[in-house]
């Protein structure tokens, strides 16, 4: 119960950006309990930024009954969703302009700002809300070193969705994170945004910048014309490996591999981890015109070169898919769903010709 107090008496005496009005309602003692939980499984994950966004906007959603919570980071002129949860939880790397949304908005202002209907405010980007499908949303801000630098937003395909308690609810979780955030860049140059935007594990970038930079890519082609390659990559035998050496042992192999990719590709890739045994590559036109083939080829040779662990000789492989803009299509879904069924049809023609050969 001393928590309790102590949160109590930090929202209704600290709390900067809630307004004044009559209506204020204090968050309930289970949100509040809530929100101590969020605090004891953000303390699990340390200083680990990815995984504590990600908590925040998983939470947030049953907190205040919402179909989409996200975290954007400000970033130029842009706000980029760097976690989602709920429907906007494929929207990692999302970006939209600053000056003409609501979260923008709350960035420039430094207060909550609560939308009841965006089919009638003028402050809400309303094209972008109606292909969201979103009708209300509050935002919060987030703030480190007196500087606002994202929100944290929740949305709802119902008019009216969320009330002055929820924005109570809210900022107390605003004010959690901001506290992490601060943590981490204070132990780290820039570790805001590293460990947002890259997997812990290989060093890569993760899912959200990959889509993030397969996007500013799309832009570019529409723009210039200029293509660009997308290969999706599987890695072949990790649960053997894990049922056999014990996931220390596949742990290492993923990072092996990790690691021979980096090396294959040239500075102007970007490969990044997917999440588990999943990998993705945005490959830049060199000037040959299968240049995609031809990266795909050195990929596999260079991955199933035999891996030494612990005096055991690992077998790895992957299979890879590919696809390429403008020829297998001009958007994200496109590109990724094309790769997606390449990777799986080259696993497949890989497990026929591995059968024919025992």
């Amino acid at each position: 119960m001393a928590k309790l107090k102590v949160l109590s008496l930090g929202f209704r005496e600290g709390w900067r950006c809630m307004p004044s009005a009559p209506d204020v309602t204090l968050p309930s003692r289970d949100q509040l309990l809530a929100i101590i939980r969020v605090q004891t499984e953000i303390a699990r994950h340390g200083l680990d930024l990815a995984p504590v966004m990600a908590v925040v906007v998983e939470r947030a959603l049953d907190l205040v009954k919402a179909d989409r919570a996200v975290i954007e980071l400000a970033e130029d002129d842009e706000m980029v969703y760097r976690a989602a949860s709920g429907i906007a939880a494929g929207q990692l790397g999302l970006r939209l302009k600053l000056a003409s949304s609501l979260s923008g908005l709350c960035v420039r202002s430094g207060d909550i700002q609560r939308c009841s209907d965006t089919e009638s405010d003028s402050r809400v980007d309303r094209a972008a809300c109606r292909r969201m499908h979103i009708r209300s949303m509050v935002a919060v801000p987030l703030v480190h070193a007196a500087t606002t630098i994202g929100v944290l937003k929740v949305m709802s395909k119902t008019v009216a969705a969320f009330a002055a308690v929820d924005e109570a609810v809210l900022g107390l979780l605003a004010e959690v994170l901001a506290a992490d955030m601060f943590f981490a860049a204070k132990y780290a140059t820039d570790d805001l945004y590293y460990r947002a935007t890259h997997d812990e594990m290989t060093g890569l970038a993760n899912r959200a910048l990959f889509f993030d930079r397969i996007r500013n890519e799309l832009a570019r082609v529409k723009r210039e014309g200029i293509e660009f390659g997308l290969l999706l990559i599987d890695m072949d035998g990790l649960k053997a490996i894990n049922d056999s050496y014990g996931h220390l042992a596949g742990d290492a192999a993923i990072c092996e591999i990790a690691k021979r990719a980096r090396q294959t590709l040239r500075g102007s890739d970007t490969i990044a981890r997917l999440g588990g045994d999943e990998f993705g590559v945005i490959l830049q036109p060199s000037s040959g015109i299968s240049f995609l083939a031809e990266g795909a080829a050195r990929l596999q040779k260079a991955i199933s070169q035999p891996f030494q662990y612990d005096s055991r000789q690992l077998i790895l492989g992957a299979s890879v898919g590919t696809a390429i803009a403008t020829k297998d299509g001009l958007d994200l879904e496109a590109l990724l769903e094309h790769a997606d069924q390449a990777m799986y049809q080259n696993k497949r023609e890989r497990k026929q010709l591995a059968g024919a050969g025992r």
